[in-house]
């Protein structure tokens, strides 16, 4: 263990293998980091569960079903949000795009669309809804620079290995004046703390990075690129709270989920911070 940083939790994976992690604290950026973190092949066993939903269209459980149903309304969100820019040639990039629904959305409103998926079959899906315009992970490299209005990553960024690696990639697709959304679980909301390490939105070994609303503002301001807005996903806590409820009792208690979920949005409209975020960051010159 990294003989800086202090243990902020002990938990284990809920969903896959039951193996044992460490989120330990990073000061500089009042950022968790998952410890140890899985490496390549290694890492890639953690993901192989038919429970990953990103990786699937089914609707075989309450879990999944809510899951597609908040998605249907969240995907109209999403293309207003993207749509709310200004945007030269409406280019989109979405990295991790899953099974392309965000895309396909897009596409059907005039947008030239990319995705970067790398699961082999959530990426199929993807490009049977988006004229095959969905590329395995190695192929983001490759990209143009300066070559998108909008980069998309709908909570993807905590399952990126190298951080300063991809947030300068990410800079460097994007046009100057370009439009970075990032949303990502944070672990400062009422259902973290009150959950703790059966908080779902924690998912270890695949959550490498647990951020909080300065973690995003400082990790892009060395970037240069500016924070100009961030949102509440008010429908991520009840989400989340029925997972934890199934991590933590062994059953999905949709009432209590429910309850805990109302009680974190209702306690976010005073002290802003809900189970997820929408980060919004414009890229300035170099």
């Amino acid at each position: 263990m990294p003989n800086n940083k202090q243990t902020y939790l002990t938990l284990k994976d809920h969903s896959v293998s039951r193996d044992q992690f460490q989120l330990l604290y990073n000061k500089e950026l009042d950022m968790l980091e998952t410890f140890p973190q899985p490496k390549g092949e290694k890492l890639s066993e953690y993901y192989k569960s038919e429970d990953y939903i990103s990786h699937t269209d089914t609707k075989r459980n309450l879990l999944e079903f809510a899951y597609h149903k908040v998605r249907e309304i969240s995907l109209k969100r999403k293309l207003k949000l993207i749509n709310s820019f200004k945007s030269d040639t409406k280019s989109l990039l979405d990295i991790g795009c899953g099974t392309g629904d965000f895309l396909q959305t897009a596409l059907n409103d005039n947008w030239k669309v990319t995705g970067i998926e790398p699961n082999e079959s959530a990426r199929k899906i993807a490009n049977s809804k988006t004229n095959n315009s969905v590329f395995e992970t190695k192929e983001l490299v490759k990209l143009k620079p300066n070559s998108f209005d909008v980069i998309t990553l709908w909570h993807v960024l905590e399952h990126l290995p190298d951080l300063e690696m991809h947030t300068t990639l990410f800079k460097s697709l994007l046009k100057t004046n370009g439009t970075l959304v990032i949303a990502v679980p944070n672990y400062k909301s009422y259902d973290a703390e009150y959950y703790k390490n059966f908080w779902a939105a924690f998912d270890v070994p695949r959550h490498l990075w647990h951020f909080s609303k300065i973690s995003i503002s400082e990790l892009f301001t060395t970037k240069n690129m500016t924070l100009v807005k961030t949102l509440p996903m008010k429908f991520d806590a009840y989400y989340v709270c029925l997972l934890s409820e199934k991590y933590k009792s062994g059953f999905m208690n949709p009432i209590k989920a429910f309850w805990i979920g109302w009680q974190s949005n209702r306690k976010a409209k005073h002290s802003k911070e809900y189970s997820s975020h929408i980060y919004v960051l414009q890229n300035a010159k170099s």
